[in-house]
């Protein structure tokens, strides 16, 4: 049976352009194809289970030509997969997605298409330049600037000239200088506004914006590269008062979370949010025990308390209780301890609340708040994972208390972005790397090597994190309190 093929434009690059249709096929396909210029963030939303295609291509270089892109689409689909065609921004504006249906109509697959956020609006918009505007201009065009290897452009810059609308230049950067004398030969003014954007709607933008007779001297000078767009118009000279996305705090700041992928999403969104770009790059992976036996044996034991250590504990609890043929009842009569706000806050989706989080969220004020919840002794049954620290073990049992300590998970040390992370850090490009955990420290330590001299800013959410940090890295910074907003306070004031 032949399988579907879904196109689907990935935006300009930040996950949070990608339309929530598009994000719904990624999570069914059985195999992805995608562009070079399709952000990370978003790769990240594809399966594990996804055979991944890679088949980007460069200005003039073309690993993977058309025609074999459109072979492997039909041979993947008649292999009876539900395969998304991942392009960047629209899959229809010089995406060449057109022919790339024409050649699965004629192969009789089927397909659909799910367009995208194009760069030619998105970018303008980051940079604070509406497109159109009525004191300005009610039109705009989008031009393709690209050209063959050593052949001229094939643009009508008169006609261009005199539309008097907005003009929209992509792929045009090894093109800049065709381009602003193609204009200024067909006689416009050599004071028009104009910009070019590097990098695009992603926290690393940069722009130069001037009038078009110094444009290409002015990025030349600023370095800017591609990805980059052109956009020429009365309506760039806005873009100092509206641009909304440079004054962020975090504008032009690379920041790693290291979080496990099930709770780097929230950290994540809120330093896109502040401007940052952000690369999602786990470096511990939760993974539950199979063994069952443990539980089961506490459980026929009373206890005064159960704790939580993690927000991890708390699901991994409740499937280590499903395979035992129990649920979350098993608990009752016991008080629940939790060691911060996002453990609780994990308790809380599956109907428990929290009866004690300690102040400061690390096992040493748990441990101290659970001594002074049974001043007469008691006993806890901390279910966490198998590598938890031995602090809050070892402290209740200073006091006299009972502690039943059951392993429900691993925390295994895992990174897939290790060689990518390896070369930003080579090339000082990573300004901060934020840790939750312990875990997360040793995790980055073991999947980066060596950094000692690293010029990033490591932050960390608790003591005993910001301790482990200060054993490799110089630059280390701690919250003020164990919360994800007070470690973005802290990045905000540091970095």
């Amino acid at each position: 049976m032949t399988g579907t093929v879904t196109l689907v434009g990935a935006g300009p690059g930040d996950k949070g352009l990608l339309t929530t249709a598009g994000a719904q096929a990624l999570a069914q396909a059985d195999a992805v194809v995608y562009d070079r210029l399709v952000g990370e963030d978003i790769l990240d939303l594809i399966p594990p289970r996804a055979e991944k295609v890679c088949v980007g291509k460069e200005n003039h270089h073309h690993p993977v030509p058309q025609d074999q892109i459109n072979e492997i689409l039909v041979r993947l689909a008649r292999e009876g997969k539900n395969v998304v065609r991942l392009k960047g921004g629209d899959c229809f504006l010089f995406g060449r997605g057109g022919e790339e249906c024409e050649h699965l109509l004629a192969n009789g697959v089927p397909f659909r298409v799910i367009p995208g956020v194009t760069s030619a609006l998105a970018v303008p918009a980051f940079a604070g330049i509406p497109v159109t505007h009525r004191d300005f201009t009610s039109s705009v065009h989008i031009i393709t600037a690209h050209a063959r290897a050593g052949k001229p452009l094939k643009i009508d810059f008169d006609s261009l000239v005199r539309l008097d609308g907005t003009l929209v230049f992509l792929m045009g950067l090894t093109a800049l200088e065709q381009v602003t004398d193609g204009l200024l030969h067909a006689g416009m003014q050599p004071d028009m506004p104009a910009a070019v954007m590097e990098n695009g709607a992603r926290g690393t933008q940069r722009k130069v914006v001037c009038g078009l007779s110094d444009l290409a001297v002015n990025v030349r000078a600023a370095g800017l590269q591609s990805p980059a767009l052109i956009v020429v118009g009365r309506v760039c000279a806005l873009s100092d008062a509206l641009d909304w996305f440079t004054p962020l705090p975090l504008h032009g700041k690379t920041i790693v979370v290291t979080r496990p992928k099930a709770r780097a999403g929230t950290l994540a969104q809120k330093l896109r949010r502040r401007g940052a770009h952000v690369i999602e790059a786990p470096c511990i992976e939760t993974v539950e025990r199979e063994d069952t036996q443990p539980l089961a044996d506490a459980l026929q034991q009373p206890h005064d308390w159960a704790v939580f250590t993690s927000p991890a504990g708390v699901p991994a609890a409740v499937d280590a209780l499903r395979r035992l043929g129990r649920d979350l009842r098993a608990l009752y009569g016991m008080k629940i301890a939790a060691i911060g706000k996002g453990t609780a806050d994990a308790l809380a989706a599956y109907g428990l609340t929290a009866d004690l989080v300690p102040a400061q969220y690390d096992g040493e004020h748990l441990a101290d708040a659970l001594i002074a919840a049974m001043p007469q002794g008691g006993s806890a049954l901390l279910l966490r994972a198998k590598q938890g620290g031995q602090i809050l073990p070892e402290k209740l049992a200073a006091a006299g208390i009972c502690v039943t300590d059951v392993p429900l998970y691993d925390t295994v040390h895992r990174c897939d972005k290790a060689d990518a992370l390896r070369s930003l850090l080579a090339a000082g490009k990573i300004d901060a790397v934020t840790f939750t955990s312990v875990s997360t420290v040793e995790g980055f330590r073991k999947a980066v090597g060596g950094t000692e001299d690293a010029a990033f800013t490591a932050f960390c959410i608790g003591a005993q994190t910001a301790e482990a940090a200060k054993k490799y890295y110089q630059n280390v910074k701690i919250a003020k309190n164990a919360t994800i907003e007070d470690l973005l306070t802290c990045i905000e004031e540091e970095i």
